[in-house]
């Protein structure tokens, strides 16, 4: 007897949904990859010709090996967030493509976004131009969730908490850096840093209203 085949998005029929999703996985992860190493490969080298000197040196550049350590951290938080989405995603829709090159595109930048926070200038437009990447970026997760529940592209067997808790962190985390930007003009860089040190507390928060409100699909 013949299966019929449903209606997919792009016309995908049910063998090349997966290998579709796969495919779209394997080059963000690939594309990650690459930022992380970007992000290795700007670091300063320690210079001197004794023990003094290079501690000294490396002393000089604390700031990039900060900016690396914290680039670091949020470009795996942000591949995380998409990780435990597409776990659940059978198949892909031309927007949801999009919304995930448009993602990945902002973690490509994220090197760049560290020279520039890290670079000499005027503070509050470099620090501005930083947080803005990550609201971005996680907006971008949150807008790939809607479309995701929108067009049913996941499997039937999802844990109903799966999207919600992830769209909650990430408008969250939408939230933090993009409050982080008036204030970087209005205080001092101390200031604006703190605001990126409330991220866990708000995160902390926000997931227990979330588990105290009733499930919803």
């Amino acid at each position: 007897m013949a299966t019929h085949h449903g209606h997919t998005p792009d016309g995908q029929n049910d063998e090349t949904r997966p290998v579709a999703a796969g495919r779209l996985i394997a080059f963000v992860d690939a594309a990650i990859a690459i930022a992380l190493t970007l992000l290795a490969l700007d670091l300063p080298v320690p210079a001197g010709d004794t023990t003094g000197a290079m501690l000294r040196s490396a002393s000089d550049h604390s700031k990039e090996y900060l900016a690396f350590a914290l680039s670091f951290v949020v470009i795996a938080a942000h591949w995380r967030a998409h990780h435990e989405i597409f776990r659940y995603v059978r198949s892909l829709s031309s927007r949801l493509t999009s919304l995930t090159l448009a993602w990945l595109f902002m973690q490509v930048l994220m090197p760049f976004a560290t020279r520039v926070i890290t670079a000499d200038g005027a503070f509050p437009p470099r620090f501005s131009f930083y947080a803005i990447v990550q609201v971005l970026a996680s907006t971008l997760i949150a807008l790939m969730i809607r479309e995701i529940r929108r067009e049913h592209l996941y499997h039937t067997d999802v844990p109903p908490r799966a999207f919600a808790q992830n769209r909650v962190r990430s408008i969250c985390l939408a939230a933090v850096f993009g409050v982080s930007v008036p204030v970087s003009f209005l205080t001092t860089s101390t200031g604006a840093y703190l605001c990126w040190l409330t991220a866990p507390l708000v995160l902390t928060v926000a997931q227990r209203v979330q588990n105290r409100a009733p499930a919803r699909d």
